[in-house]
């Protein structure tokens, strides 16, 4: 099949949510699910073969592992954001947020947060499903913007996604061309501190607007327990899933012990929550459906070859390694898929062009991070819309740090060495 109609789907699916958007005056009037529906069948109706081996591949492509798991944590995350916000813990944790942190640098404070989190756990979904029901509390109590205290956690979570060395990507991507952690680490840094630097010198100077919190509410330490336990397991670098499964069990124990609730009522707000998450664990499976028949159609490998034969020059290679990379993380919209999908070919673009292996691990990291921070069906960004009940589109806007991080990216090879 041609390549650029294996990858008209997501073409299809751009021109739905945004064209029906537009003529509606309004960017979130279009469920994105729905537009996923349409880009889904057209993608299904356009690949060749028998219906039924057609709806197959779509169908394993939406039920692969990596998705069913993402469904997991999703589902558990949204039990353990209803039920704690039933006892009570969200508010407790914002009440002692803001008796800690001076209002004028909490901007700036919960973004650093992020970025610690995140550099310590290597996850950038786990950074977001511990901090982003905070910050929407503290949107709450402040009446800040929903949608950008979200993103600033997002934005934060994809620091330590970048360059920790316990981040699937960072290990992914070292693997590929063959270079030191460490190595890869001192390149990533130099290319992202900028972005931090700036990001959170606009968060100070934001935070000077913010007045200070008078009603703030006693704290109750015993209803801190959930979140500050999901932070600190987090921290201790235990798997997201069993992390979010004590955060529950922890939420019954709390809300059974203060009388907070009952056993009817601590399963109805898990449920609460799990439909909440509803809409996302959708367009997650829609998606990994469509980009499946993408890649079955050979979508990838149009992408790929495109890219690779028009390198010219050390720089227009590490430019190809970025575009080759940015978009194999638009049709996977999974950004350690994306670099083991192109880390062999880049593997051999730095050895022909003589690009240091960190540097071509530090690129393809780099921009994979970017672009995930990015697009509206990335995982990261439909958790922190099911957790605070946004679309993904109301949150992009505010996402000052990854798109800080692909200016930071594309000057560094600008004025890099030649």
């Amino acid at each position: 099949m041609p390549g650029l109609l294996a990858l008209s789907p997501i073409i299809v699916f751009l021109i739905v949510y945004l064209v029906s958007s537009l003529l509606a005056g309004d960017f979130y009037r279009v469920p994105v699910s729905s537009a996923f529906l349409v880009a889904s069948v057209y993608a299904v109706a356009i690949t060749p073969g028998e219906l039924s081996g057609r709806i197959n591949v779509f169908s394993e492509s939406a039920g692969h592992w990596n998705i069913m798991l993402m469904v997991w944590i999703f589902m558990l995350a949204g039990a353990f954001a209803g039920s704690a916000k039933e006892i009570g813990s969200i508010e407790a944790t914002v009440n002692f947020t803001l008796h800690i942190i001076p209002s004028h640098f909490l901007l700036a404070g919960l973004f650093l947060t992020a970025c610690f989190v995140s550099l310590a756990i290597g996850t950038s979904v786990g950074t977001i499903v511990a901090l982003v029901p905070i910050a929407s509390g503290i949107a709450e109590e402040t009446g800040m913007s929903q949608a950008m205290m979200a993103a600033l956690v997002v934005g934060g979570s994809f620091f330590g996604d970048n360059l920790s060395f316990i981040s699937d990507t960072t290990i992914a991507a070292t693997r590929a061309v063959g270079c030191a952690m460490h190595e890869k680490f001192k390149a990533n840094l130099m290319i992202v501190l900028p972005a931090v630097i700036v990001v959170a010198g606009y968060y100070i100077f934001k935070g000077l607007s913010i007045n200070s919190v008078s009603d703030v509410q006693p704290i109750e330490w015993l209803k801190l327990l959930p979140y500050l336990s999901v932070i600190v397991l987090a921290l201790c670098g235990i798997d997201v899933t069993l992390v979010l499964v004590i955060g529950l069990l922890l939420n019954a124990v709390v809300g059974f012990g203060t009388d907070s609730l009952d056993w009817f009522g601590f399963l109805g707000s898990m449920g609460q929550g799990i439909a909440g998450m509803g809409d996302l664990i959708i367009v997650t499976m829609l998606a990994g459906g469509m980009l499946g028949i993408i890649r079955y159609n050979g979508g990838l490998d149009y992408i790929m070859r495109s890219v690779v034969k028009r390198a010219r020059g050390r720089r227009g290679a590490e430019f190809s390694i970025g575009l080759l990379t940015a978009l194999a993380n638009f049709c996977t919209a999974n950004n350690t898929i994306a670099i083991i999908t192109v880390g062999g070919i880049v593997n051999d673009i730095s050895e022909k062009f003589d690009i240091p292996k960190r540097r071509a691990a530090s690129l393809m990291d780099v921009f994979s991070c970017f672009v995930q921070g990015i697009i509206p069906y990335g995982a990261q960004l439909l958790m922190a819309a099911g957790l605070t009940g946004l679309v993904t589109t109301q949150i992009i806007p505010y996402l000052y740090y990854p798109f800080a991080v692909g200016i930071c990216v594309v000057l560094s090879i600008i004025f890099g060495r030649k």
